[in-house]
């Protein structure tokens, strides 16, 4: 009796994979799985105050509580405007420690310009109350926008809206809702699923993500002034991502090409061509 044939190559492989499948299959939804339940902590990386806290470098600068519009006690600094009609910035920083890791940039968005800055920390940050969310970071930003506009006294068409890394996606958010002079970005992503998958490229990461923060779908939505800066050596936010995103915004608008710059606060030569854009387009009272 003759011996069965041999199984074919393609049979073999089939055979192969039919095996495994299902455990690489079951290992990739397990991974996927971890990142989802590590979600808000991958994206948010708040420090109280009890854990890491700096003083300002500005002795003017002044303590702030209000609540946000969902209830949480909140906590900023206000560095008070040496020149009134200069307005304001309000600030909305990134994802990492708390306000008082952003007083230099305060104190040097102030002194370039003359105008106020309104820092504001998120939920779970620094001295702010609750825990950080997508939807914790829009009411913060809507509470210190009203804090300024009223308790601060700066006319709604004198607030610059500042955003970094994280907190471009609350400035965007906050820019399609609320008048405002100017909108400015720093390292800005065009969604946070979009800059996750630049770290995680095999994951899902535009089905799964909760936390979308989607500037490319509201910038089109924002009408006054736009000024992005991005460094061409960020290595957190890919530089395409803030060309992306300033091609989708509307006019007047000025992008700034940092050489080498990485994912970082702005130095000294990004506050000189803030400036003149802000005074090519001063508020429109």
């Amino acid at each position: 009796m003759s011996a069965p044939p041999a199984p074919t190559f393609s049979r073999r492989v089939w055979l192969f994979w039919r095996k495994r499948i299902p455990v690489y299959a079951a290992i990739y939804v397990a991974v996927v799985a971890v990142f989802l339940w590590f979600e808000l902590s991958l994206v948010f990386r708040p420090h109280t105050a009890a854990q890491s806290w700096r003083s300002p470098p500005d002795r003017r600068t002044q303590d702030v509580y209000f609540d946000s519009t969902d209830g949480t006690k909140l906590h900023a600094w206000w560095l008070p405007p040496t020149r009134p009609e200069a307005g304001a910035f309000l600030v909305s920083h990134g994802n990492g420690g708390n306000l008082s890791f952003r007083g230099e940039l305060a104190a040097a968005l102030n002194g370039a310009s003359g105008a106020g800055v309104f820092l504001y920390d998120y939920p779970g940050y620094g001295h702010s109350e609750s825990s950080p969310t997508e939807a914790g970071c829009y009411a913060a930003a809507d509470a210190a926008y009203a804090w300024l506009t009223t308790a601060g006294k700066v006319p709604q068409a004198r607030v610059v809206l500042f955003g970094e890394s994280l907190g471009s996606g609350v400035a965007v958010e906050l820019a399609t809702r609320r008048p405002h002079r100017a909108l400015v970005l720093v390292c800005p992503f065009t969604s946070l699923p979009a800059a996750a998958k630049s770290h995680y490229p095999f994951l899902p990461t535009h089905t799964v993500m909760r936390s979308r923060f989607d500037s490319l779908s509201k910038i089109g939505g924002c009408t006054r002034p736009l000024f992005i800066a991005h460094g061409t050596a960020d290595s957190v936010v890919p530089f395409g991502q803030g060309e992306a995103l300033f091609a989708a915004g509307n006019e007047p608008k000025e992008f700034l090409r940092v050489e080498g710059a990485k994912h970082s606060l702005p130095g000294n030569e990004f506050y000189p061509p803030l400036a003149r854009f802000l005074d090519r387009h001063p508020a429109a009272d």
